[in-house]
């Protein structure tokens, strides 16, 4: 399966990640014209065995990832993490069913079940829902068309990591003719706990099984109509930074989609997506652990359902390429916790939690002349929300969704609220002459709605420090951003680079109670701003040796309280030499990040959502492929060759109590991955 990444620095990552065929010929298929920046990214999952798409995506610069266990990994694009980020899977939203993020929604994606996955870093588009200031990231999968003589193809995977004993198997199976497929998906996914550079346990075992159909009619070379059914399970998921494990997560997807390029009349395409996810989630202290209080059994299941769908067209005109499109959402989620050693309902934790969002947007590019263009767009989202059981008293403490909200925030109640957001994009993109490159500048705004837990979460607890409470009357964040950037390539050279600057309004910062001692986890609104930049530079010895360097930075402060914003990743790069031969290739990596001194770790003045400062590291990784025949191929490699024990900075909070918790990453990793295609 690919995980590609489309830019005009895709030799960089490509380098980097071990899959170029021939590095020349892959200059030849870059174009550096039209919306394709340096901001837009993919990678070959064939590089890896036993990580999950999350992890994955931390080998991009610029895309980090706080680390729980060994699934559920939360990436963060630019600063910007949760829903800030639009993160799709074949067209589908899934919002996890947890309220500490143990399932973000590449938690229900398994790398080898989609061709591509596309990472957007900020705003390039209107088109993928309301709000994704940070970016979006596109799971998708494509089934090539039969032809005359091919009525069924098949591909099957198997690897294996020896830190934590990881193995994965996945199989895709399609048969079909011209007018219709039936295709077939399947992965498992198995690992222990791992170890890290210093020899020590690391709690991360989880088990992986995924299955999906995917029923598809063709009738012409323009047209397609697909039923997809997917299942997801995962069970005994083990989490070295939380205060609960998580013995089950299942997902079930329903999509329904139908695309045309040749609608008729003065449409060039349209394409219509129906979606339904279902999500159960159950986290408690003591099945797969050891309670340390007997009396204190805490468990919390819960449930996260979205509905949606789009309607997108393209058109052209005597003024441009017109896209145009609308789409809705709604989210509902439900979460209890009890303390079953007494059959004690301790918190309504999502009380009947309902966001529903419904958007239009427009798009236009316009050809100034024959190297300049602009492209220019408008969105409006309507969003509606509520909570139906904001009024549920627990057990003990008796404190209701309702009389938290009221605590905390002035007397605020669960209402129905109403919110009219409005974006905008405006770009300008210049092809250099002599087909040196592109540079572009980019104008946008984007408008961010809380998410369930930003407004309603009611973490319950007889000591205030310990609650966690969400404000029914947080305002949307505005995100207002400038990006420039630019793509070089002459001759051996090739280089990328882009800088943001993003000025936010109403910031939704979570935070603590400062008043009276209580020191509770709250959210509320602050004025911050964001920049940084990104910049990848390869360079082409000879036609089988290539070297590769990339680096990010961010810089976020809360304008508001003169503070950083906790959870920033530090100045980060990867650095690679390879060598690209004719059936196999090689090559060394150095992944580096710098210390993080900027942070926010007091609970008592500030967020305390940071450990601390955290020391910088640097961690070799070596790699190679090697191609048994035309259809076998054999890729292996040892990450952290030299064990290196180190944690990256962002690091997750433990669940429903104060403490935040830094996990170290694995040590050691050989691995081997086997792919065979029939």
């Amino acid at each position: 399966m690919k995980f590609r990444y489309s830019c005009t620095a895709a030799i960089v990552l490509g380098a980097l990640t071990g899959n170029l065929a021939n590095a020349e010929e892959l200059l030849e298929t870059v174009t550096v014209t039209g919306t394709t920046t340096p901001a837009t990214r993919f990678i070959d999952t064939d590089q890896s065995a036993s990580r999950e798409s999350a992890d994955l995506l931390r080998d991009i610069p610029g895309v980090s990832g706080s680390r729980m266990g060994g699934h559920g990994t939360d990436p963060v694009i630019r600063g910007l993490s949760q829903t800030r980020l639009n993160i799709l899977l074949d067209g589908a939203y899934v919002h996890g069913g947890c309220p500490n993020r143990m399932d973000p929604p590449t938690a229900y994606a398994p790398p080898s079940s989609y061709e591509d996955i596309t990472v957007i870093k900020g705003v390039q588009s209107l088109e993928f829902g309301g709000g994704g200031p940070g970016g979006t990231i596109l799971f998708e999968r494509h089934t090539e068309p039969f032809s005359d003589n091919e009525n069924m193809r098949a591909r099957l995977e198997a690897g294996y990591r020896g830190n934590g004993d990881g193995r994965d198997v996945a199989a895709d199976i399609a048969a079909g003719n011209e007018s219709a497929y039936v295709r077939l998906l399947g992965s498992r996914m198995k690992s222990n706990n791992y170890e890290d550079g210093d020899g020590n346990e690391v709690r991360s075992a989880y088990k992986e099984t995924s299955a999906t159909a995917l029923f598809g009619y063709t009738p012409n070379d323009n047209t397609l109509l697909e039923l997809s059914i997917e299942r997801q399970e995962t069970r005994d998921l083990l989490f070295a930074g939380a205060g609960m494990d998580s013995p089950l997560a299942d997902n079930d997807t329903y999509r329904l989609k139908f695309k045309t390029s040749a609608p008729g009349g003065p449409l060039s395409s349209l394409r219509a997506e129906l979606y339904r996810s279902e999500v159960e989630h159950v986290m408690d202290n003591y099945t797969l652990r050891t309670a340390a209080n007997p009396m204190m059994l805490m468990r919390a299941p819960s449930t996260s359902d979205t509905t949606g769908g789009r309607l997108v067209t393209e058109m052209d005109s005597r003024i441009g390429e017109w896209k145009l499109g609308i789409d809705f959402q709604n989210n509902d989620r439900d979460a209890t916790r009890t303390n079953d050693a007494n059959d004690m309902l301790n918190s309504v934790l999502w009380p009947g939690a309902s966001i529903d969002q419904r958007g239009l947007f427009a798009e236009l590019t316009h050809e100034l002349s024959k190297d300049n263009r602009v492209i220019v767009g408008g969105r409006y989202d309507h969003v509606r929300s509520d909570a139906s059981k904001a009024d549920l008293v627990p057990d003990m403490p008796k404190l209701s969704p309702n009389a938290l909200y009221a605590i905390y925030y002035n007397g605020a109640q669960a209402e129905k609220r109403t919110e009219h957001n409005l974006g905008g994009l405006l770009r300008l993109e210049h092809d250099l002459s002599n087909g040196l490159g592109m540079i572009y500048a980019g104008l946008s705004r984007t408008v961010r709605t809380a998410d369930a837990s930003e407004r309603f979460l009611a973490s319950n607890s007889m000591q205030p420090s310990g609650r966690w409470v969400g404000n029914p009357d947080i305002d949307p964040e505005k995100h207002h951003q400038l990006e420039v950037g630019m793509q070089l390539q002459r001759n051996a050279w090739d280089l990328s680079a882009s800088a943001y600057y993003n000025d936010v309004d109403d910031y939704i910062l979570r935070d603590r109670f400062h008043q009276a001692g209580n020191n509770a986890t709250i959210y509320r609104n602050v004025d911050a701003t964001l920049y940084g930049a990104e910049v990848n530079v390869g360079y082409r010895w000879t036609t089988n040796w290539r070297s590769d360097v990339g680096v990010a930075y961010v810089h976020a402060d809360n304008d508001t309280d003169n503070r950083p914003v906790a959870q920033t990743p530090p100045l980060e790069g990867i650095a690679s030499l390879e060598y690209i031969g004719g059936n196999w290739d090689a090559g060394v990596r150095v992944r580096a990040a710098a210390k993080q001194t900027r942070v926010d770790a007091d609970p008592l003045t500030g967020s305390g959502l940071d450990v601390g400062k955290t020391p910088g590291w640097t961690v070799v990784d070596i790699y190679g492929r090697y191609d048994v025949s035309h259809s076998v191929a054999v890729n292996f490699g040892i990450d952290n060759l030299f064990d290196k024990a180190y944690a990256q900075h962002l690091n997750r909070s433990s669940a429903f109590d104060p403490l935040q918790v830094q996990v170290n990453e694995p040590g050691t990793s050989a691995w081997v991955k086997l792919s065979a295609t029939f």
